[in-house]
């Protein structure tokens, strides 16, 4: 059984830095980020690690874990979003109490994915990965990233559906804004392995799969006992995008998962768009893809909008999802089926 929080139209929202927090010089970005959500209706509410960084992490695992902890317990918060991501969340993850984590949305990627995976792992919780706050600073959202709003206000029992973007972002320009932060500039294609149309349905689980792989034999990455007690016989769909790996450590980390169990009664997976992709020797991503597909007999679907290459969908873990691609598009609609 999933559980999935509710959002309530005077949310007020949560900023905490499990990972990564945001350094003096940067604080201007995170004051705008915090403005532009007060400008939408939300009360915004930073703790202490938002403002802070310091050798590759916002403050010592202790206090990150235990600010989650506090803005999870605070009734006045429906809804937490970290600044961004970062390189060393799973340090803090044996602090958080999960016996006490209460129905509430927590939102983001990259390092964060490792947090919310385990949430939905251990509680049985649905949580959202999609947009962090940084990404919403601009006097707009583009359609695609907007979205992260109707989803999460999807109620238990209804579905949402969302469209791959038209177009999508392939380098960072930070020093030249727009006035939805990113320059989309680049036409979108969804693509599948079979270079046919591709449809795929089961129960959603996935994040940032330099991160996600070094849950595999800790309390926080038990895909099994969550299959067994939250969703039993039913496939997964697992979406995994890539940060910083290189061809060859993509498949061994696939590898990995697979070998731990990860992708039994699989449905299928969606990989995001990645600029990591390097070929080793000639094995390109899409070899990479292909062995994948091969080994799992699944449909494989690539680029789509998750991750690191914005705008991104908002794919929810533990929803169940229905996923249909066709001539370089896709649709995902997400059922909060319990």
């Amino acid at each position: 059984m999933i559980r999935y929080p509710r959002l309530p139209e005077a949310t007020t929202i949560g900023v905490t830095a499990p990972s990564s927090g945001v350094r003096p010089e940067l604080h201007d970005v995170l004051r705008l980020a915090c403005r532009r959500m007060e400008e939408r209706g939300f009360r915004v509410v930073c703790g202490e690690t938002a403002w802070t960084q310091h050798k590759a992490k916002s403050a010592p695992a202790r206090q990150r874990a235990a600010e989650v902890n506090d803005m999870l317990q605070d009734k006045e918060i429906s809804l937490i979003i970290p600044p961004w991501g970062g390189e060393l969340l799973i340090e803090m993850l044996e602090g958080v109490d999960f016996t006490k984590v209460p129905a509430k949305w927590v939102l983001g990627y990259s390092d964060t994915s490792a947090l919310l995976l385990a949430i939905t792992l251990l509680t049985g919780i649905a949580t959202a990965h999609g947009t962090n706050l940084a990404d919403v600073r601009g006097e707009d959202m583009d359609e695609t990233t907007a979205m992260w709003q109707t989803v999460l206000t999807t109620k238990t029992g209804e579905s949402v559906t969302q469209h791959s973007s038209v177009s999508y972002q392939q380098k960072w320009q930070h020093s030249n804004p727009t006035p939805c932060v990113f320059h989309l500039t680049e036409k979108t294609e969804w693509k599948t392995v079979s270079g046919e149309a591709v449809r795929m349905e089961g129960r959603l689980l996935g994040g940032c799969v330099d991160i996600l792989r070094h849950l595999i034999g800790t309390p926080f990455g038990n895909v099994g006992a969550f299959r067994e007690q939250h969703i039993p016989n039913e496939p997964v769909i697992w979406y995994l995008e890539n940060c910083e790996l290189n061809t060859a450590d993509l498949r061994r980390s696939l590898v990995q998962l697979r070998l731990a169990g990860w992708f039994e009664n699989c449905a299928g997976i969606l990989f995001g768009r990645s600029m990591a992709n390097q070929p080793m020797e000639g094995y390109t991503a899409e070899d990479v893809y292909a062995d994948m597909a091969e080994e799992l007999q699944v449909p494989i679907v690539y680029d789509i909008d998750c991750g690191h290459m914005p705008p991104q969908l908002t794919f929810v873990n533990g929803a169940h999802a229905e996923v249909e691609v066709s001539g370089g598009k896709g649709i995902i609609t997400q059922r909060f089926l319990s």
